[in-house]
């Protein structure tokens, strides 16, 4: 009987050297009983890192609010009535406290993030000063701005910034019911001028956000069959906030979560896969069931963005429990 299950956990990933993820390949392993697609997560986990392991990411939100898209679920939408004032992009130098911070509390990755649609050319100056400034601490550096031109990609790379982030957020198919103002191609064709200018991907998604299970597992297989796929996949759970679109959202059910970060790690096995929005609502014994599905990755600080995030003392006690160190 093991032997004929194992084949079968076997038989659902594309063989070494195939061409791409399927959609039915990857919807077999989404729906293997519990205990098995988690045991093939951990499995792969354990391939490629350190299971005990889990890297502490930062993030700063550089300029706040005022943003042209129409996201259903961001605060900082202009298109949305959430009471969130718009802002002007931080100085490098509250930037870089911010970042020392962070080290200091010992985050290894640094991540800012600007509500725009794309940066206009009287930024890009103060952004590509952030991107030494911040590694020079010798902190990893992840930014997120929007859309990028190529031009606008290899000015990044050339700074040195190692990741961009550029979320696809769900499916092709659900896409327009989220988001008006681009385009799902718009997306992607930012991913390949990142992927271009030598820069690695920072790319996932949001559950719970009225798609349908099949919509989260195309998802994945969009990611997994990107040519390099991201080095990085965020899985982020919505965070409903009043003002948006999505703010009466039903909350996605806890298995179903774990399920596709498990399905995350086994189709991006060597990507790090990062818990990233709505870790505030997990309970401690839903984090640990991600974390065992191939999570190893997470943003610290009681603040992502505009929402809440755990506290740094409860993300501690928590890696005490689990016996987890920070990379």
């Amino acid at each position: 009987m093991l032997e004929a299950r194992d084949e079968t956990l076997s038989a659902a990933a594309p063989s070494a050297g195939s061409a791409a993820w399927s959609r039915e390949a990857a919807w077999s392993l989404y729906r293997l009983p519990f205990n098995d697609l988690l045991f093939r997560a951990q499995s792969v986990h354990r391939q490629n890192f350190d299971p005990n392991r889990v890297q502490l990411s930062k993030l700063l939100n550089i300029k706040t609010g005022g943003c042209p898209e129409d996201c259903g679920y961001c605060s900082q939408s202009s298109h949305h009535s959430t009471g969130l004032a718009a802002s002007k992009l931080m100085d490098v130098e509250r930037v870089v406290t911010e970042a020392r911070k962070a080290r200091d509390g010992g985050a290894t990755r640094y991540c800012m993030g600007a509500a725009w649609r794309n940066p206009k050319p009287r930024d890009m100056d103060a952004i590509v000063e952030m991107v030494g400034a911040v590694k020079a601490l010798g902190l990893e550096t992840c930014m997120t701005l929007g859309m990028l031109d190529r031009a606008q990609a290899d000015r990044l790379s050339a700074a040195g910034l190692d990741y961009y982030n550029h979320n696809i957020d769900t499916s092709e198919r659900y896409y327009p019911q989220v988001i008006a103002t681009r385009t799902f191609a718009d997306r992607l064709d930012t991913l390949e001028n990142v992927r271009q200018s030598g820069m690695k991907v920072c790319c996932g998604g949001i559950l719970g956000m009225g798609e349908e299970e099949t919509d989260r597992v195309d998802m994945l297989v969009t990611l997994a069959n990107l040519a390099e796929p991201p080095e990085s996949v965020p899985i982020n759970m919505l965070i409903p906030i009043a003002g948006t679109p999505l703010a009466e959202s039903a909350a996605i059910a806890p298995i179903e979560f774990v399920r596709i970060v498990a399905l995350a790690r086994i189709m991006t096995p060597t990507s790090y896969v990062r818990l990233s929005a709505g870790r505030s609502a997990m309970s401690d014994e839903m984090q640990a069931l991600c974390f065992f599905a191939g999570a190893n990755s997470i943003f610290v600080g009681d603040t992502l963005l505009t929402a809440g995030n755990p506290e740094d003392e409860a993300d501690r006690k928590l890696f005490q429990r689990l016996g987890l160190q920070a990379i």
